[in-house]
């Protein structure tokens, strides 16, 4: 999803700032806005607790912010196949991130967060890297899903399956990558008509009472519904819960995200604004804000008693908002490509076709 190139769907207004031509004003905006909610619900953790409206907040944006960023890496996968230099741009793009990150965050529990005992483990992804391992994962898989007549209900199928798994264990996260990968495959089903249909007037106009709706229900819900279930990242039983609500959990919260994540697709701007550019760099902000928000729980940030307030809610959220849209901009880009977006053309070998076409090129 980070990586998006798209031809472009159909454009209101001027452009107000300078796009690639192939890229989507409205991805940009829909990635950007997407990366602000995942660090703000990240930022609202260590307040929650103390405000059944805010709590209710982060239930209602748990509810559809990483399914929406799932659905629209999966819109993006779609003509993924095992073509050496897809393969490659996986491999620098994916993977590479994934061993970096998981490494940096484990030094830096273990560092910042005095826990000497914090394991280095490639295949258990700690805080935000699970992302990471299951996009390869399900990008991999893609080829497979393009071939399969009915690949939204086996990947319900096999999500449902895993709720009630509890051995699946830790490894990989693989609860996770099983769980959201309706989500996936689900952004893969989907053509650029599917977001001009929800980007239409009355669809606009319907997500205001959806929306108000869901919130309502999700503040209802704080005290009577364990978030757990929002992560996907437990079976049924983990979370105390008869097997049997494990599927139909899947199902439910599948229903809800996907209407969730229309209504906020609904209203994402179509045409290129201040913070369009910063979509391409969503990335370095998905990636980098972990680190602010951890050091705000292990140093104390918010033992202030005034931000367990509204003043100090809204302040948080503010901060949130501000640190990731720099974490996503230029500068950042710049001086981190190297282990974000690493081109690593020393670790490839050149396939035998660009090399035929590099000697033809030679000979003209």
């Amino acid at each position: 999803m980070f990586h998006a190139v798209t031809t472009p769907l159909r454009q209101h207004g001027h452009n107000r700032t300078s796009i690639p031509p192939h890229r989507d004003a409205f991805f940009d905006n829909a990635k950007y806005l997407a990366i602000v909610l995942v660090a703000v619900g990240h930022a609202w953790e260590p307040l929650k607790a103390d405000s059944r409206v805010l709590e209710g907040a982060y239930t209602f944006v748990y509810a559809f912010h990483m399914p929406a960023f799932i659905i629209i890496s999966g819109y993006f996968s779609r003509n993924f196949d095992l073509r050496p230099e897809r393969v490659r741009r996986l491999v620098t793009g994916v993977l590479v991130p994934y061993l970096l990150f998981e490494t940096a965050y484990s030094l830096f529990e273990r560092l910042a967060g005095d826990d000497p005992a914090q394991p280095l483990s490639l295949l258990d992804p700690w805080y935000l890297t699970w992302f990471l391992i299951a996009l390869f994962m399900w990008r991999l898989t893609t080829p497979v899903w393009r071939q399969i007549r009915r690949p939204l209900p086996v990947a319900l199928g096999i999500a449902m399956l895993a709720s009630v798994t509890p051995e699946i264990g830790d490894d990989l996260d693989l609860q996770r990558v099983l769980q959201f990968l309706p989500y996936f495959v689900l952004g893969l089903c989907l053509r650029p008509e599917h977001f001009r249909l929800v980007r239409r007037r009355s669809v606009r106009l319907l997500a205001v009472p959806v929306s108000a709706a869901a919130f309502a229900v999700a503040w209802w819900s704080v005290p009577h519904m364990n978030t757990g279930w929002f992560y996907h990242r437990d079976s049924a039983q983990e979370l105390g819960a008869p097997w049997w609500c494990g599927p139909v959990m899947v199902l439910a919260l599948f229903g809800c995200s996907v209407l969730l994540a229309a209504c906020f697709l609904s209203w994402v701007p179509g045409r290129s604004l201040w913070f369009t550019a910063l979509g391409a760099g969503t990335l370095y902000g998905y990636l980098l804000h972990g680190f602010l928000t951890k050091a705000g729980d292990y140093y104390g940030w918010y033992d202030a008693a005034w931000l367990h307030g509204p003043l100090g809610a809204l302040t948080v959220t503010l901060l949130a908002a501000a640190a990731v849209t720099l974490l996503c901009g230029p500068p950042v880009q710049r001086v981190l490509r190297c282990a974000v977006e690493p081109r690593m053309t020393w670790a490839f070998r050149r396939d035998a076709g660009q090399r035929a076409r590099e000697r033809e090129l030679a000979g003209t």
